[in-house]
């Protein structure tokens, strides 16, 4: 029986392997509703924030309150900073302004993480920051579908980027923040 089971292992492996690996092939396309340019974007922030909320979407509250050391970030600070950032990319390109005190006050700790940023964000579960990061996208998505390509080609006002670059550079942060989140979620002792 062993022999059987060990054969019919080298059959499904292959197999298994070749239907991931087909799986596996995502597309970057032009989300519908969206200009080429910011539709093809779109699709990659949402391939990003996709992977970023799975890879924690199931973390409980030490594992998201977790520190790595004393100067490290929990990864409920990491993700609210993603939306910080996102939020800060929103007001800069589509309003041309920084925050307003307002904002500054909800969003500043999470953008600038660091000691205050791990003494403020604790004690949270980490779907409090995936909703705070989806409330941002929901907005972020309205945003761009009111913009056209050559709004994305513009400079933003008193700016040496323009609005392409900007949600370029969203992106890569995310990007950037997303193997920082893995390497956190990696090093929590079991």
């Amino acid at each position: 029986m062993k022999n059987v089971n060990a054969k019919l292992w080298l059959i499904i492996l292959p197999l298994l392997f070749c239907v991931s690996l087909s799986s596996a092939q995502n597309t970057i396309s032009v989300k519908k509703g969206y200009s080429p340019q910011i539709g093809t974007t779109v699709s990659m922030l949402e391939d990003l924030k996709s992977r970023v909320t799975r890879s924690v979407q199931n973390l409980n509250q030490d594992e998201t309150d977790f520190l790595l050391d004393k100067e490290a970030n929990r990864v409920g600070a990491l993700v609210l900073h993603l939306a910080a950032t996102e939020k800060y990319y929103q007001v800069y390109t589509f309003e041309n302004r920084g925050f307003n005190k307002e904002e500054a006050q909800q969003w500043e700790a999470a953008l600038s993480l660091g000691g205050n940023a791990r003494e403020r964000f604790t004690n949270k579960p980490i779907s409090y920051y995936l909703n705070l990061w989806d409330e941002v996208r929901t907005e972020t998505l309205r945003l761009l579908k009111t913009k056209d390509d050559k709004w994305f080609s513009k400079k933003v006002k008193g700016g040496s980027m323009n609005n392409h670059w900007a949600w370029y550079h969203v992106m890569e942060h995310q990007a950037n923040h997303m193997g920082q989140i893995r390497l956190i979620t990696k090093r929590i002792p079991k």
